[in-house]
């Protein structure tokens, strides 16, 4: 066995394969794959083998095509079949709330290039004969969806690896990873010690155990999983002696999956009475292994699937495949580099693996060898979760996400489990003031405050929620009057050190400011992508104050520590610094109610140090809102003293709390972007206008700088604009196609309805050649075409005199 290589990736599975194959695709051939058994052991040999594209985060849905895509490619260069039945498939709609997600999901397909179709229940009928279609509304068909052999898919991927220089280790347990001094790993197996300069944790059903050799905690719980093969059904039979194969039917109602298998049928329960697998760690000597037959927790499953398929009561069964899938708290894997950990990469939770895992493997491969993704990953980034996260929030989410599995997904929905987690000292006071919660990066965030008769729960739907209402008063008060949130949600950051400001000018595109002021600036990859939106503050020649999205905090650090120069501190001060934010045209009285500094002459983008009742605060004139405000930020302990200095002051000018409802309508009126929908690692700020924010004269080789000065030279083809959408009960939400004279041209990143302007307020990227102000499109928002019109003006304060003045 060789004793050094480049990446060291543990774990034979499908994902492990497809990690090691493409680390050669993409150049690097001193690689190794390390599997204490045989290639596919744990879920991978026993996984139903199915794949498709639909997935809610159109950039997962595109990784999905991508895997898929593969198979014929990994054919062609090993000769090896992956067993392919590309036969289509059906996901059902038994109501008008899934058939909403399916026309939603059907319009992100159209700019994606997915010839994916909304179907009648009569098309149901023929496409899919053993579906009993009473009940159904309609349904949505995939082409590409289909199966394959699971053993012979990850031989091939083997194959391919080994082919590019690869070697693969079976029988070889790795038992210990120590890293050394100049972040180089050791890994300790049963056959001897292999230094290796990166970790690439493939582990599977044994990515807990993996990590914990590092003192890595992986969110991650195995769930057991059964799905029944059935005898000879003679629909089937009649089927393929006519030369077809019956498609895949995904069954939302029924937790289920089906497809043909044989002469029979296979179909899959994510039940209810679903159960976790290995509470306290999965055992070493599980392998190829499956769990008993456990009929009863699938009992109701069961009887519902005879219901939707007949044919399914008078089959019998052949085979019973009851065992483990390792999922994390929100279904998505668990991909990139491990924050704080140098040179240690995960590649696990991956349930969907033969959907997936493909895309797993080229995004990490690029990961690693090109320095970035190519495009926006976050929401499979092992660093959406931070370090906050344990066993005990872990266990509930994924339980959750199993029953869920098969769920109507919607835009507004708040997940109950593992909630309240964690809370600031405002919980119980929002709490009696009737906020309706949600939650981001585990904090719970007053998303609206409930009054009177109103609801204190918001119905999950793709239209104009119950919050309605709630959300219109918040807006009036802070546009009338003044508004107060926390400002708890969002990442901070405390630059020091002698380098602080050299290295801000040469990891931020922006410019830095001087004492006692602010700035915006964005933070660009090596290759020009928005990796961050950020807010700088000088609190000193040697300390500054960074702020941007709180649910980025741990992605954001990584970036930091990856980049740290000699004479620079960066701390995470995101729960360590909280306080208050206050908006509107009485918010300046507000302050000065509550301070014996004099505000008159703060100006807009001033940083003031301020003793507010009795907190030493740090005061910001600025505001997200739009609007005249201030960020009010004090030490924790003082937060609850802050609240009833501006509580008590505010009541004169009539104050009134708002939530992120509120706040995301308020960002409308002035079309500012929102991190994740206007700005990210698929954007540049040429195409979102946050190249305004560059500082192209200062004297630095900022981060991304030749990518940024080439779009000034030739702009991007697509840009960023806003529309005036006429719409009825349904707004946009995100990624709905924009249509010109009957080609898509261009696809919404957010929108939402404008309670200040009442109208309907669409963002999105067009090409730049037709971007001009009163342009006509259309939106097809759930199915419908909604007259669109491309506006520049801003809503509200459109020269900026409140926000400024």
């Amino acid at each position: 066995m060789q004793t050094t290589t480049r990446v060291a990736v543990i774990g034979g599975g499908v994902v492990g394969a497809s990690v090691l194959y493409h680390l050669t695709k993409l150049g690097w051939s001193d690689v190794m794959l390390l599997e204490r058994s045989e290639l596919t052991s744990g879920s991978t040999w026993h996984a139903a083998g199915g794949f498709h594209t639909l997935n809610g985060d159109t950039n997962m849905a595109a990784l999905q095509g991508y895997t898929i895509r593969l198979y014929k490619e990994l054919e062609e260069i090993t000769g090896m079949s992956c067993g392919l039945h590309h036969v289509g498939g059906v996901t059902l709609a038994d109501n008008q709330d899934r058939f909403d997600m399916l026309l939603a999901e059907r319009a992100k397909h159209r700019f994606m290039g997915l010839e994916t179709e909304i179907v009648t229940p009569e098309e149901i009928k023929k496409i899919a004969p053993v579906t009993n279609i009473d009940g159904i509304i309609g349904g949505l068909y995939d082409p590409l969806d289909g199966h394959l052999d699971p053993s012979g898919t990850t031989h091939a991927y083997a194959k391919a690896a080994r082919m590019g220089g690869a070697t693969i280790e079976t029988h070889c347990m790795v038992r210990e990873t120590t890293q050394r001094a100049d972040g180089t790993w050791n890994v300790v197996t049963d056959k001897g010690t292999i230094h290796a300069e990166h970790i690439v944790n493939a582990g599977g059903l044994w990515a807990r155990e993996v990590g914990a050799m590092a003192g890595i905690y992986f969110p991650l719980h195995p769930m057991e999983h059964q799905y029944l093969v059935t005898e000879d059904v003679p629909l089937i039979v009649e089927m393929m002696q006519d030369g077809h194969e019956h498609p895949h039917v995904m069954d939302p109602a029924g937790e289920s999956y089906l497809r043909q298998e044989g002469r029979g049928l296979c179909i899959g329960f994510y039940e209810q009475t679903c159960r976790p697998w290995a509470v306290d760690g999965t055992p070493w000597s599980f392998g190829q292994d499956l769990l008993a037959d456990d009929f009863d927790k699938i009992e109701d499953s069961i009887n519902f699937a005879y219901k939707r398929f007949p044919d399914l009561e008078t089959a019998g069964v052949k085979n019973v495949i009851h065992g483990p899938f390792t999922f994390a708290p929100d279904g998505n894997p668990l991909v990139g580099p491990v924050p704080g950990v140098r040179n240690y990469w995960s590649a696990c939770g991956v349930m969907a693996g033969f959907s997936q895992g493909g895309g797993v493997g080229l995004t990490l491969a690029q990961w690693m060898i090109e320095g970035e993704p190519e495009r926006d990953v976050f929401a499979m980034d092992v660093a959406r979760f931070g370090p906050w996260i344990t066993p005990g929030y872990t266990l509930p989410k994924v339980t959750e996400n199993y029953q869920k599995r098969f769920s109507v997904s919607y835009p507004n929905e708040e997940l109950p489990a593992a909630r309240p987690n964690r809370t600031t000292s405002m919980y119980d006071i929002f709490s009696s003031m009737g906020a309706v919660w949600g939650q981001q990066f585990g904090l719970e965030v007053a998303n609206y405050f409930a009054t009177g008769d109103e609801p204190s729960f918001e119905t999950p739907s793709f239209r104009r929620s119950d919050a309605f209402d709630a959300t219109a008063r918040e807006v009036r008060a802070v546009r009338e009057a003044v508004g107060i949130n926390e400002v708890q949600n969002f990442g901070k950051y405390l630059v020091t050190g002698i380098g602080a400001r050299a290295w801000l000018d040469r990891i931020m595109a922006g410019r830095v400011p001087q004492l006692g002021r602010l700035s915006l600036t964005p933070m660009l990859s090596p290759k020009g992508k928005l990796i961050g939106d950020f807010t700088i503050s000088c609190l000193a020649p040697d300390r500054f104050q960074l702020t941007a999205s709180y649910g980025a905090q741990a992605y954001h650090y990584r970036w930091f520590l990856q980049n740290l120069d000699e004479g620079v501190a960066v701390e995470n001060i995101s729960d360590s610094r909280t306080g208050f934010q206050i908006a509107g045209p009485n918010a300046r009285k507000v302050l000065a109610a509550c301070t014996r500094t004099d505000i008159a002459e703060m100006k807009f983008l001033d940083v003031w140090p301020m003793t507010i009742g009795m907190s030493e605060c740090l005061v910001q004139r600025v505001s997200y809102t739009g609007d005249l405000g201030f960020e009010i930020y004090c030490d924790p302990m003082a937060q609850r003293q802050l609240w009833n200095t501006l509580w008590t002051a505010g009541q004169e000018f009539g104050m009134v709390p708002f939530g992120m409802r509120a706040m995301m309508s308020l960002r409308l009126d002035k079309f500012f972007g929102g991190w994740l929908l206007e700005f990210g690692p698929d954007y540049t700020a040429a195409q979102t206008g946050l190249d305004r924010f560059i500082s192209f004269k200062k004297n630095t080789n900022f981060i991304g700088r030749a990518a940024a000065e080439a779009e000034r030279t030739t702009p991007p083809a697509r840009t960023l604009v806003a529309f005036d959408v006429a719409a009825t009960d349904a707004d946009v939400q995100g990624y709905e196609p924009i249509w010109l004279k009957g080609d898509v041209i261009g696809f919404c990143t957010s929108g939402g309805y404008s309670h200040h302007a009442a109208k309907s307020i669409a963002q999105g990227f067009v090409p730049r050649d037709v971007a001009q102000d009163g342009l006509e499109v259309e939106i097809e928002i759930l199915g419908q075409m909604r007259l669109a019109t491309l506006i520049t003006t801003p809503l509200f304060d459109a020269d900026g005199a409140r926000m400024r003045g």
